[in-house]
């Protein structure tokens, strides 16, 4: 694909082009590495020549810099996932120098990465955005993409010891015959709509003999714990280990829970993984936040993730 040269202000002009990656590689990850400084959006997807996908494969990078007088200013990232036979795009690494802000250069990279998810007819385009930065997010929605969901990102305070008065619960190891209502739980809380992105296979989490043959041959340490009140399940906590710098819990509660339910399991959680690494947890934005803050955990960020219109 030929590059294409846009005018932009004060009769300057700047080059759009595709990703070289052996070229590129350096300038785009120290400019990464400017642009998101302490947040990286919490998804830092430049890494060497290609993207670490959820489900631990790789995919090549490709995307589109903007260059001027031979530096580039410029980026963005398009990574795709293919998912129940369904094509999604995601648009990331939307970034600009802060000293050339401000002249349509994210709107221009943005928009040409939308076409190319078109051009290649995927089933979907999505991005995300900090729900603190208004300005980008009215970028985007002139853009045609919609608000789907918004997913905050939780991690344990390193070295609090919460406490909380005895309030009547019983935790105990999951049982198998929790499992339906688990999983119906987490399939709210994880809707669907996302799984391509990051889900975890619960059939991990399900009861029976061969998965439980299967972790211990691979040696695959899961654990999950169950709240009950009055005889009468609140919720499941499942801790799974990862990769990533900090382990992983999935809640899976009742909507009309009593409200210290996802307290008790995230302080037993703490308390018998205090051992391992941080823990986090990724939640729907807006809810829970007292039962979070309450079990020490901090929030991270605020994710808005929004899908072009006219996808499907």
């Amino acid at each position: 694909m030929s590059a294409v040269a846009i005018s932009i202000h004060q009769g300057k002009t700047g080059r759009m082009r595709p990703l070289n990656v052996l070229r590129d590689r350096s300038a785009v990850a120290d400019l990464l590495a400017l642009c998101f400084r302490g947040t990286m959006e919490g998804e830092a997807h430049f890494l060497n020549q290609a993207v670490t996908t959820p489900g631990g494969g790789s995919v090549p990078l490709f995307g589109y810099v903007w260059e001027e007088n031979g530096k580039v200013i410029g980026n963005v990232s398009l990574i795709p996932f293919n998912h129940k036979g369904q094509k999604t795009i995601l648009i990331a690494n939307v970034a600009v120098h802060p000293d050339h802000r401000r002249r349509g250069i994210a709107c221009s990279l943005t928009e040409r990465a939308v076409r190319h998810a078109h051009q290649r007819h995927v089933d979907s385009v999505w991005l995300h955005v900090r729900d603190d930065n208004p300005s980008v997010i009215k970028m985007y929605t002139e853009l045609g993409f919609r608000e789907r969901t918004r997913r905050t990102y939780w991690q344990a305070v390193p070295g609090l010891h919460a406490t909380q008065q005895d309030v009547g619960f019983t935790i105990s190891p999951r049982q198998a015959h929790f499992w339906p209502q688990q999983r119906a739980w987490l399939e709210r809380i994880y809707p669907d709509e996302l799984s391509w992105y990051r889900s975890p296979n619960w059939d991990v989490l399900s009861p029976g003999i061969w998965n439980w043959l299967y972790r211990l041959f691979v040696d695959y340490d899961v654990r999950q714990w169950a709240a009950l009140k009055d005889g009468r399940l609140q919720g499941v906590l499942a801790w799974l280990p990862t990769y990533r710098a900090a382990d992983l819990l999935w809640v899976a509660i009742a909507l009309d829970a009593d409200g210290d339910a996802l307290t008790t399991l995230l302080l037993h959680a703490r308390r018998h993984l205090a051992h391992r690494r941080a823990l986090s947890v990724e939640y729907p934005g807006g809810q829970a936040v007292e039962a979070f803050l309450a079990a020490g955990f901090s929030s991270q960020r605020t994710l808005i993730w929004m899908r072009a219109d006219g996808a499907t």
